[in-house]
């Protein structure tokens, strides 16, 4: 992503300060995630795994990737036109393609691809952070929400 919106970045980082709090699974998982960038329909992270990240060969968890596209969807989805509420997760499917250990930096670029009345199309990109930049996919995904928003 080459633009960032510096209000919705902004608005961005609020969200993530009032909602991991308030999220015990985000809270455990993505309490060091910064966010890097934000624009219209997209937002990019980046966060150091730690040993709450990896499973028992040391590689990212599965369910931390899922956590993840699941989180990174809402994140874009709030990028659209500014909303607090990102919805409730109708489908998610998740690709795993390599893997990233124990003290690797990740990136994670989350788009909002169509942002509807009722329903969100997201896809997210996992990528292991090599020489300071972006380098393998760790995973990909696709994350569905309901969106409809009471008195809409």
């Amino acid at each position: 992503m080459a633009t960032n919106d510096e209000g919705i970045r902004q608005h961005i980082e609020r969200i993530v300060a009032e909602q991991l709090p308030n999220s015990a699974i985000y809270s455990f998982l993505l309490s060091q995630v910064r966010i890097e960038s934000a624009a219209r329909g997209t937002v990019r992270a980046r966060l150091t795994l730690t040993s709450n990240h990896v499973n028992s060969r040391g590689g990212i968890h599965g369910s931390v990737s899922a956590t993840i596209v699941d989180w990174a969807g809402g994140m874009a989805i709030a990028t659209w036109d500014l909303r607090e509420k990102t919805g409730v997760s109708v489908d998610i499917h998740v690709r795993y393609l390599s893997s990233a250990s124990l003290g690797d930096e990740i990136e994670i670029e989350g788009t909002a691809e169509k942002v509807g009345s009722s329903v969100a199309f997201t896809r997210v990109v996992i990528s292991k952070v090599v020489d300071g930049v972006s380098g393998p996919v760790v995973a990909s995904g696709t994350h569905t929400k309901y969106v409809r928003q009471q008195g809409r």
